[in-house]
């Protein structure tokens, strides 16, 4: 989730629970940085190995056998940095900056990344697909609780905003069961019988929807508005990768095979070659137009690399005007 999310929320759980009135304020803020703490990770990077990141994004950081160790080291470095200006103990201070940090990993899970929750007893990656990684709908009425808690002194604010940290995730299950239900009745009327479909919210909202589903061959990605009244926009389809035919030259035992497996781990699987160009594999799970295969991320092979090289990590995530006149038509349902 985006960082003013996790730190809104952070927030609003010391809020929501502390009895001290005159303490409203420093607990939000300790709070907020509770809440965004678990994202350093993005700071573990390579600049040889270009995945690696990758593979400590949400991962120790975000397990919840983590919360309580991570929760104490923020809570104690902010409590000589903050705290005992504010006149706290140093384990109220911990207290509040551990149930921040609780919250981000909960949080995440909600989304479509994928967080590694039970770390280090299990690799999965929990994700429950039920909110945006960015959506206001979701954000500003956290923010204005957290604020309006600090301002007037009254918990009572937090509260409410945290009741709706709480249904929003619902409402989104709800819609995400109903796109994955659409789903499969579109896959039965093509004749598919779907290996495993799975329903994402699109960005910043959860009214459209993208399906995947696969087949023994293939890959199809739709857009489904799931508001009122079902409406369906049909999508594309992608090849399942196959290392022997799509990179004949690849050597199995070579960085960039590994790179691969890698890659797929962190994809669940969803990667296929990218149309546009035949040495990168993408992730299929994610595009800004929901039933197209413009995919945000992939990976970019070398034919001329040698054996310890490794891929190239590249993005896309610049909306075209065509791109982004199609993405708020279906939004809209026209």
């Amino acid at each position: 989730m985006d960082p003013v999310t996790q730190g809104v929320l952070g927030a609003s759980l010391p809020q929501a629970f502390t009895r001290n009135k005159q303490q409203l304020g420093i607990a939000g803020l300790l709070g907020v940085l509770g809440g965004m703490a678990p994202d350093l990770d993005v700071l573990i990077r390579s600049n040889t190995d270009p995945l690696l990141f990758l593979e400590y994004h949400r991962q120790f950081t975000h397990s919840l056998f983590f919360v309580p160790f991570g929760g104490v080291i923020v809570g104690a470095l902010l409590y000589y940095l903050l705290g005992k200006r504010f006149g706290l103990t140093l384990l109220a201070s911990c207290v509040y900056t551990t149930l921040g940090y609780a919250t981000h990993a909960l949080l995440d899970a909600c989304t479509s990344y994928g967080t590694l929750l039970l770390w280090p007893f299990s690799s999965e990656r929990f994700a429950w697909n039920t909110v945006s990684v960015i959506d206001p709908l979701y954000t500003l009425p956290l923010l204005v609780g957290v604020l309006m808690a600090a301002l007037k002194k009254q918990a009572r604010f937090a509260r409410v905003a945290l009741i709706w940290a709480l249904v929003y995730p619902l409402v989104g299950s709800i819609q995400r069961d109903r796109a994955i239900a659409a789903g499969w009745e579109l896959a039965m009327s093509r004749g598919h019988q779907p290996v495993r479909l799975e329903a994402k919210p699109s960005f910043g909202n959860i009214v459209l929807w993208k399906t995947v589903y696969e087949t023994d061959r293939y890959y199809y990605v739709d857009a489904l508005h799931v508001a009122g009244e079902l409406k369906h926009y049909m999508g594309e389809r992608a090849e399942k990768l196959d290392i022997a035919r799509d990179f004949s030259w690849l050597d199995l035992d070579s960085q960039q095979a590994r790179d691969i497996e890698r890659f797929r781990w962190f994809s669940n699987g969803y990667i296929a070659l990218d149309p546009t160009n035949s040495q990168r594999i993408i992730d299929l799970r994610y595009s800004l137009v929901p039933n197209e295969i413009a995919s945000l991320w992939g990976i970019q092979l070398s034919s001329t690399a040698d054996a310890d090289s490794h891929v190239l990590y590249t993005t896309a995530r610049q909306l075209s005007d065509r791109q982004r006149e199609t993405f708020v038509r279906q939004l809209l349902g026209h």
